[in-house]
């Protein structure tokens, strides 16, 4: 793992140096050292303005706590966000969560490792989220993100931004990012495991592209009720 130095944590970390553990498409995330906490920050999300990033801050936390109530204390873990300038100056809001030891991403688990009874009652977890998620749709105007995508760094971030890779993008939205690719859902170690939802940030887009977005994920959970049933459940 990689070892980033940055006054921006020192909120948490007193030597201001901590692990990347992973990269969002918006987010990188690191580890403090004791492994208790993940840090997520925002690289392009830093300004000067400490009211600005106040207010910001305000809202994701405001996003996380209504994601949390509507999927429910079984599949959500906490967030709370802090204030924090970075080397250059810039103050950005950083999100700090309970670092979940042994926890697997979806998308990386082997299903053949899995026993049936335990991938039946991933099934039934798996759909209890999408209609948890739905229902916050429908009472919020907010859907949570149950699939996210990963990024190696920064760079490769700006490059998926570009045109020529709009085509790519689409297909995997459409095609390749079911359910069980999920990078935002994480299987605890715990017995009996739970999946817990580690990401709440919410659409911040236009409100044509949050119908367009919305109504996608909508089409998109009645296949993964199929793949669900069909990998999991028969």
């Amino acid at each position: 793992m990689e070892q980033h130095h940055n006054d921006v944590f020192a909120p948490i970390d007193i030597d201001h140096m901590m692990e990347r553990v992973a990269g969002g498409n918006e987010t990188e995330v690191y580890r403090s050292d004791d492994h208790r906490f993940v840090v997520k920050l925002k690289g392009e999300a830093g300004s000067r303005d400490a009211a600005k990033m106040l207010a910001a801050a305000r809202q994701m936390q405001h996003a996380a706590q209504r994601f949390a109530a509507c999927l429910g204390t079984r599949h959500t873990i906490p967030t709370y966000f802090v204030l924090s300038r970075d080397s250059e100056g810039f103050v950005h809001a950083l999100a700090i969560q309970p670092y979940l030891a042994n926890a697997r991403v979806l998308a990386e688990i082997d299903w053949s490792t899995i026993s049936s009874a335990t991938r039946r009652q991933i099934g039934h977890d798996l759909r209890h989220i999408i209609g948890r998620a739905i229902g916050c749709l429908l009472r919020t105007g907010h859907l949570p993100d149950l699939y996210g995508r990963i990024s190696a760094n920064a760079a490769e971030r700006q490059r998926r931004k570009q045109l020529r890779y709009l085509p790519e993008r689409i297909w995997s939205f459409l095609a390749q990012r079911t359910i069980l690719h999920s990078q935002n859902l994480m299987l605890t170690a715990e017995q009996p495991p739970r999946l817990v939802l580690i990401d709440y940030d919410e659409v911040r887009r236009h409100l044509l592209y949050r119908l367009v977005y919305f109504l996608a994920r909508l089409t998109l959970f009645g296949r993964d009720l199929l793949v669900i049933w069909w990998q999991l459940e028969r």
